[in-house]
């Protein structure tokens, strides 16, 4: 099969059911849980909000338990794993084209046109829904870093990658530093801005205005964020998934697992014991400045820059799930469970957008509003029930040996119709 491109031909189109390896959609699937987690306390607009402005401080004690977990495991640890899969992912589209004889500039170019239509299905997904959305936040990235990275080699990539990082710790923990040396950790951070989960209008009742407050939000997490991630380095996930998928980390988990080892052990340690101390002043337990846990305080730095560690942690966790279950023998009840999380995977988009559908109009103030009912607890519920029912509807697909909806309008856009 080929299809024409203005380079020269494309000479296959998308991956086939047979190419796919186990661990990338298993990550997929699990990540998609934490995601759906984690965007709860965009929802719970009735909440009250501590310093940070991000998750609420009251309810009982199992809603602090709750606010406790996702502070240590969910809040931005979850979107790293998001980026290094997407660099993965691509870096993986991009080796199918070329091992099957594909021009590097035509198979460039489906990527490009991909990153493009990311852009367009993000910016609408954050007008009618949900104005977190990073769909279009890293088709911008993509749109950047595939043409400046994917045709570099391993060096090149690892020299990269360390400039990335030498950027994170000079941009994100360099202000923090200096007011450490300063004496000035503990005033350290911005109080003004109004609670974070007001970009997201769940608030409002009156949809069109909520539509108009989330297209500005998508507008800057799509546009302005991506640039600032670009200069300070944030792209440091995504080119160690460049480097994985060219060192085949996750298609051959067994031939890794020393590095999938130390890289679960010590990402999820670091990750964890980095949110431990905004974890315990969000509840109470250690006692801190509000300017610490503000939204740019010592503690949220601290909060991000181990979160990288942590999203790498948890998808070498996976990688090494994966090659075990593949290797040993498993009862049928854990076949199903694991295979209809990959099928998550599979069709990661579709249960993406999914999310969204389930969520916004049944918890925003412009659509049921539940949202203003419900705690941390009782929202983390809905969301594993949602969540639940996205897995159900992909293990049906599965089995029916179709390809999620949105998955198929995205193929469509990216390689035209196919002819043989």
């Amino acid at each position: 099969m080929t299809i024409a491109t203005e380079q020269g031909p494309l000479r296959r189109g998308a991956v086939r059911q047979g190419e796919r390896a186990l661990a990338p959609d298993l990550a997929r699937g699990i990540m998609l849980l934490g995601i759906v987690l984690s965007n709860t306390a965009f929802h719970l607009w009735a909440a009250r909000r501590g310093p940070s402005g991000w998750q609420p401080v009251d309810g009982s004690w199992l809603d602090h338990a709750v606010q406790f977990t996702m502070i240590i495991v969910l809040d931005l640890r979850v979107y790293p794993l998001f980026a290094f899969l997407f660099g993965y992912g691509m870096m993986q589209l991009y080796l199918r084209q070329t091992a099957a004889g594909t021009d590097g500039r035509a198979a460039a170019k489906v990527l490009r046109r991909r990153s493009l239509w990311l852009i367009v299905i993000g910016l609408t997904h954050a007008t009618l829904l949900m104005a977190g959305d990073i769909i279009g936040f890293y088709g911008v990235l993509s749109l950047v870093l595939g043409p400046a990275f994917l045709r570099r080699g391993e060096r090149a990539l690892k020299w990269w990658t360390g400039i990335a990082i030498a950027l994170v710790l000079l941009v994100s923990a360099g202000p923090a530093l200096a007011a450490l040396l300063r004496g000035e950790l503990g005033t350290f951070g911005d109080l003004g801005p109004e609670p974070g989960f007001k970009a997201y209008a769940p608030d409002e009742a009156d949809w069109l205005t909520a539509a108009g407050i989330r297209l500005e939000t998508g507008l800057f997490v799509t546009f302005v964020a991506a640039s600032l991630t670009l200069v300070g380095g944030g792209y440091v996930i995504f080119l160690l998934g460049f480097w994985a998928a060219r060192r085949r980390v996750l298609e051959e988990p067994g031939n890794h697992r020393t590095l999938l080892r130390r890289t679960a052990v010590l990402g999820i340690a670091v990750g964890w014991l980095g949110a431990l101390p905004a974890a315990l002043a969000h509840i109470g337990v250690l006692h801190v400045t509000d300017e610490m846990q503000s939204d740019s305080g010592a503690l949220m730095v601290l909060r991000d820059i181990t979160g990288n560690a942590a999203g790498l942690g948890y998808v070498a966790a996976v990688a090494l799930f994966a090659h075990r279950w593949t290797t040993r023998r498993r009862g049928r009840g854990t076949t199903v469970a694991v295979t209809a999380v990959a099928s998550v995977g599979k069709r990661s988009l579709s249960c993406y957008l999914a999310h969204s559908l389930l969520f916004a109009p049944v918890l925003a103030a412009w659509g049921l509003g539940l949202g203003e009912h419900l705690s941390s607890a009782t929202m983390a519920l809905f969301a594993l029930a949602v969540w639940l029912v996205t897995v159900a509807g992909a293990y049906a697909l599965e089995r029916a040996g179709r390809r999620g909806p949105a998955e198929v309008v995205l193929r469509r856009l990216m390689y035209g119709s196919r002819r043989a």
